[in-house]
Order: structure tokens, then sequence, then C-alpha cells
């Protein structure tokens, strides 16, 4: 796709051409970011490594980030507006060229899949070896197409000295901020799209707070042992794994760009449709962990300290390797779930049965292949016959099915041996009625099986459960069965 560049005198009697970014411009993301975090999901050492490749300079350092990774250009998210501008000056016969700081063969890659350019050369094309950035670009374009001779498309203040060199300056959803920038230094700003500002509710959608409801787990210590008193260590918890459990959804939907793009729900995440850069993501992610580790280590106790570090390495190591690892992915996120009963009992120091871990770790190993089956089922109803960015196969359906059921059945059982541990029946008036949340627990588990196999499962079972008015009431019913044994009433 590349050309050699053109001189002024190539668009002598032709009309002005119009010259497009690409990064925030054209795409509403950023090429380098997003192959910078494919690079380190792909290899976290050699992401690692990438950081002394910036010894060379921006240029070389884009240049072997593109040896390692080029993004897929079909599953890019474009800007719309930008798009109609470029059909507009295309219908009157107005040659577009793309010049992108970015590595030039992630501009070729772009141009050549939309086929809407005359021109493509980004930073190290045969034309030119600089960073094609801001003086420097501007400089280039003026050596080839002349001061005014062209109108240039951008988005960000590296854009500005482009704009002062171009016949007619856009910015792209430009903010009140660069719209001043550009009027002080005598720069006309057309805005093409709405008006950006921090991009709060993609951010706040990234995050998703209707996963913190899985965290009510943390409370679970305080309501076996009915010792109300800890609830405030219980709720201060949950507040810091929830923070926690942010970041880490904002760190995972980053590192999975390229799956989620490829996904027909998941493309519609705040990062992936290009709502939210990943700058602004890794920003948040850092926040909100600081924040988490500043109130539980002023406000609560050491262990609960260490359980949370632990829940941060184990979701690390689940984000970058164990979810593309077949059935560890599974056993991490069972293990996960288990960890809230731990911080919980953490923090307000109450000591949890054993046979309550064991219970926890079959019900939600049952949960997790409940939620790969539903990818599964989703994956076939699509036609395809693997996931992508997961080891699993259409074959691995009926398997996993198994799994689930057995461990759904093991996880009644643990209950009911739970519920004649001397120590548990201590505590209530009417231990035995516990007995009674067995076949609720049979019935709910059965009905999500059911449920999956017949398409109605969403992605996350827990979140499904919150939603699905049958499986609260389930919830419901064992919430009062275990009241009721804890009062010694009898029903």
């Amino acid at each position: 796709m590349s050309r050699p560049a053109p001189n002024e005198s190539t668009y002598v009697n032709q009309q002005i051409p119009l010259v497009v970014d690409m990064d925030g411009t054209l795409c509403r993301s950023d090429t380098l970011d997003e192959a910078l975090l494919g690079l380190m999901a792909k290899s976290p050492l050699q992401g690692i490594r990438a950081a002394g490749w910036l010894r060379g300079g921006k240029a070389d350092f884009k240049r072997q980030i593109a040896d390692q990774i080029l993004l897929d250009p079909e599953a890019l998210p474009y800007d719309p507006d930008v798009l109609a501008m470029i059909a507009e000056a295309r219908a009157e016969g107005r040659q577009v060229a793309l010049i992108s700081a970015a590595d030039h063969r992630q501009v070729e890659a772009v141009a050549e899949h939309l086929g809407i350019f005359d021109l493509a050369i980004g930073t190290g094309s045969p034309v030119t070896s600089e960073n094609l950035r801001g003086e420097t670009k501007a400089r280039f374009l003026v050596d080839n197409f002349g001061m005014r001779g062209f109108d240039y498309v951008g988005d960000s203040r590296a854009d500005l000295p482009v704009w002062a060199a171009a016949r007619g300056a856009y910015g792209v959803r430009p903010s009140t901020t660069l719209q001043k920038a550009a009027s002080d230094q005598g720069t006309t700003l057309t805005p093409v799209g709405q008006p950006s500002t921090w991009p709060w509710r993609a951010l706040m959608r990234a995050c998703r707070p209707h996963q913190w409801a899985k965290n009510l787990l943390i409370l679970l210590p305080v309501l076996t042992a009915q010792d109300l008193g800890k609830l405030p260590a219980a709720l201060l918890a949950m507040l810091c794994f929830s923070m926690t459990a942010s970041a880490v959804y904002v760190v995972n939907d980053l590192l999975d760009l390229a799956a989620d793009r490829a996904h027909p729900r998941k493309r519609l995440r705040p990062f992936a449709a290009g709502e939210a850069s990943a700058r602004h993501g890794l920003m948040v992610a850092i926040a909100l962990t600081v924040t988490s580790l500043l109130l539980a280590a002023f406000l609560l106790p050491p262990s609960f300290m260490a359980v949370l570090l632990a829940y941060m390495v184990a979701t690390s190591a689940y984000s970058f390797s164990l979810k593309r690892k077949m059935m560890a992915d599974v056993v991490a996120l069972a293990t996960l779930y288990t960890l809230r009963i731990v911080a919980g009992a953490a923090a307000t120091g109450i000591v949890i049965s054993p046979w309550l871990l064991v219970f926890s770790m079959f019900l939600f190993f049952s949960l997790a292949t409940i939620k790969r089956q539903a990818e599964l089922e989703d994956m076939a109803k699509r036609g395809a016959d693997r996931t992508s960015g997961r080891n699993m196969m259409a074959g691995d359906l009926p398997i996993l099915q198994a799994m689930s059921i057995g461990a759904a059945q093991a996880a009644v059982l643990v209950f009911a041996l739970y519920s004649q541990d001397p120590s548990v029946q201590s505590n209530f008036g009417h231990p035995d009625l516990l007995l009674l949340i067995c076949p609720v627990l049979f019935f709910w588990l059965g009905r999500m099986q059911l449920m999956t196999r017949r398409g109605f499962m969403t992605d996350d079972p827990i979140v499904f459960t919150f939603r699905d008015r049958v499986s609260l009431l389930s919830g419901i019913a064992m919430v009062a069965i275990f009241a009721i044994a804890a009062r010694g009433v009898t029903p």
C-alpha cells in the first residue's frame, strides 16, 4: 500500500487533499497501546522486556512492537463520523491520505482493509524513518504538500503543529481544552463528532458494578457465626474486594481485546467498542487498586491484606495465563470464589468450618463449569467449533456438563455433612433444619443446568442468579430456612 511520498506539484490542478490521522481519529483506540497490551497477554515477560526497547527511540520502539504483533484491522473500532467525512471527500474527487505516527505496517494494514485511501504512510515507512508525530509530522506534510496545502483531521494536542500548517483543521470529538489550545495558536478547529469528555459512563460499565454481588460471599462467615458485631469489618472487606475486582475486570478486558471483538456480545464492551481508551482504563485500574490496598492496610487486619494480595496474584495469573489453559480456568474461578469466604473470615476474625470451604469449592466449580458451558452453547449457535482466546472446543460440552453435575451433587452432600458438624450445630437452635436446604440446592443447581442447556444462561451464572426470579426465590428460601434453624423456631 505504501507509495512514494508526493511532492507539492503532485496536486497542482487538483482539489486539496484530505490527510487523516489514525490513532484516536480514524480508529477510536490507540493501536500502539493495544499492541503492547496484546504482547503482554501473549507473553508477559516479552511485554516487560519491551520497556528496554525505548532506549532506541520511539520509532524503533514501534518497529519492535510491530515485529511481534500487528492488530487485526478488521476488528478495530472505526469512527463513523470520520469515515463519513472521508466518503464525502472521495465523492468530491479529493485524494485522501492516511498519515500516522503508528508503525507503517499497521497503517498499511488498516488502509488495505478499508480500501479508501490513496496514500498510507506511517512511522518507519520507506519514505521516512522518523516518528510522524507533532512537529515532525507537520514538517513532513509541509515538505510534501506545502504550507496550507492540505486539510488535516486529528484528535490530540500532538496535532496542534499540524493544524497550524493545514488549510483546514478538523478535530475529532475535541475537548474544550483542546479547542482553546488551538484557538490560542490562531487555529480555527472544526469539530468532527460531539465534543468528548472523560468517558465516566463507559469506564463505570467496564468496572462491572453488577459483578460486585459476588462479594456478598465475604459476609458468609458473619452469617454462619451469627455475629452481627463483625458486620462493619465484613462490609469494608467487601468494598476492598469490589474495587480490586473492578480493577481486574478492566485489565482483563484490556488484555482480551482481540477475543472480545470477535465475540457477538463482548464486542460491545467499552474498550472493545472504543468508547474508552486503554490509557483511561489503566488509570482507573491503578486508582482502584491503590485505594483498595490503602483501606485494607489501615483499617483491616494484616491477615485480610494477605488474602487480598493472594486474590490479586491469583486473578493476575488468571488474566495473563490460566483462563487460556484447559481446566485450569474453571479450577481458578472456583478458587477465587472460595477466597472471598476466606477473606470474610480474615477480616472479621471468625473461624469457619472446613466443611464450608469444601462445600464452596464444589459449588463454585459447578458454577464455573456452567459458565464455560454457556459459552460453548453460544458458540454452537454461531456454528463455531472452538472459542476465541480460550482452549475450548465444541466437543468439550458433554464432559463439562458431567463434571458440573457431579460437582453440584457433591456440594449438596458436603453441605449436609457441614450441617452435622458439632461446631456448626452449637450455633443453631434446630441445626437439623439446615438439611432442608439440600433439596432447594438440588432444585436450583439442576435448574441452572437445564437453563444452560436450553441456551438461557448468560455468560456468568452468578449474575444470572441475581436476575432470575426463580433463583432469587430459591435463595430467599435457603436464607429463611437458615434463619429459622438459627433462631430455634419450629416452622
